[in-house]
């Protein structure tokens, strides 16, 4: 068994911004990471897949974007060489094909179990990411067997699929993206939609980022936020990255002929069953985009710069049909495939440490787990601030709780 202070897991963008400030504060460590660095993004991502982040905002602990393209998008090639060199760039010690199979607590900090042999350390800090898993609800299981399914990290290109209609289920960025692509490429598209967050991929001549940046909303803290719990649900932003610059709405895409239907709720006699509330979910997507608006207006005018962006506007609400199907019959459908773009969640099967809640979620206070002292999370949702999960969230988490941690060593 090999002994040393501090074990991170994961080494993609959030471990690698601990393991820089780890390596500052002079404190001793090493990174396992159970495949390459970036692995997540190398093998469970589909092919065209860019970043929802404009270049500029890939600012890692020591590093800035210095290209010629601050307002495009990094597809998946350009992303894990962007992850891959800032490893090098930070020299953080990672242990690649090391895959965790077990973190428990001893007398004297944690055992780290491994494929590769076993770390005793007073410390662990898990970035092992918050998009593990595909989250699929319990009643795919009854979907007819003729009806292939797949996850966002099963699912590559259109190639793959069989021809025939196309259920995608779930309407955050991933769901619209998906739905898109596989339309354009001639298969019939149904989109099951349930809560989003709809906002305009650029505004008043900048893109929807650069205001969140700019506002200080992505900079909000956890300790700021009423309901906590439930700021870390809110889907992700209706958002594609393209040269274009383009908006991917509920709109756009019935404009380019996608079937629109409620949220999937549960299956009956090979009858998918879907809610009847998707006017109500897109007013208040519209409602909550509006007020998003409206506080970068206010922003925009409490500090003198109306004449030096473009005027505000607003974007047509969201077109429903009248009375959208509550029902699909499985057997009798053109629908061949179900793709659940239902989110994701962390796996920490390997964890045999006492810190979850009811739901199987850490109990964590902003990534420190004070039920368990000296062990702590990065990569969530709004772990500390809301922009936790984007590459440029990760760095001042990273300072944060290197911080405590290093308070914690210090006794």
């Amino acid at each position: 068994m090999q002994t040393i202070t501090t074990v991170v897991i994961g080494a993609g963008h959030a471990g690698l911004a601990m393991s820089k400030y780890l390596g500052d504060r002079s404190i001793e460590h090493v990174v396992l990471e159970r495949g390459e660095v970036a692995n997540t993004w190398k093998t469970e991502r589909w092919d065209s897949l860019r970043l929802l982040t404009p270049n500029w905002q890939s600012r890692l602990p020591g590093y800035a974007y210095e290209g010629d393209e601050p307002d495009g998008y990094r597809d998946m090639p350009e992303t894990i060489a962007l992850i891959e060199r800032y490893a090098d760039l930070v020299a953080a010690p990672v242990q690649t094909q090391t895959r965790v199979t077990c973190v428990e607590k001893n007398a004297t900090g944690y055992r780290v179990s491994t494929t590769r042999g076993e770390w005793q350390c007073r410390s662990v800090v898990m970035a092992s990411g918050a998009f593990n898993k595909a989250s699929v609800p319990a009643f795919a299981d009854q979907l007819p067997a003729s009806i292939a399914m797949l996850t966002p990290t099963t699912y590559r290109n259109p190639g793959q699929l069989e021809q025939g209609g196309v259920l995608v289920v779930g309407a955050a960025a991933t769901g619209l993206q998906l739905a898109r692509e596989i339309h354009l490429s001639g298969r019939p598209v149904t989109l099951s939609i349930g809560e989003h967050t709809r906002v305009p991929r650029r505004y008043r001549g900048r893109d929807i980022q650069w205001w969140m940046d700019k506002t200080g909303r992505h900079d909000e803290s956890f300790e700021q936020v009423d309901d906590i719990v439930r700021a870390r649900k809110v889907p992700s932003f209706q958002l594609i990255g393209s040269a274009e610059h383009e908006i991917i709405d509920l709109n756009a895409l019935r404009d380019i002929g996608i079937r629109q239907i409620g949220r999937f709720v549960g299956m009956q006699n090979g009858k998918g069953l879907f809610a009847g509330s998707l006017h109500n979910l897109c007013d208040l997507a519209d409602l909550k985009m509006n007020r998003l608006l409206d506080a970068i207006d206010a922003w925009i005018t409490d500090n003198g710069l109306d004449q030096a962006v473009e005027p505000p506007r607003r974007f047509p609400p969201t077109q429903v049909d009248p009375s959208p199907p509550l029902c699909i019959d499985f057997h009798t459908s053109d629908i061949r495939t179900v793709l659940w773009a239902t989110g994701f969640r962390p796996d920490y099967s390997w964890l045999k440490v006492p810190v979850f809640d009811h739901k199987g979620q850490i109990r964590h206070n902003g990534g420190v787990i004070e039920d368990a002292p000296g062990l702590y999370v990065m990569g969530l949702p709004f772990l500390r601030r809301r922009k936790s999960t984007l590459l440029d969230g990760a760095g001042d988490d990273a300072r944060e709780l290197s911080g405590h941690l290093l308070s914690y060593l210090q006794g």
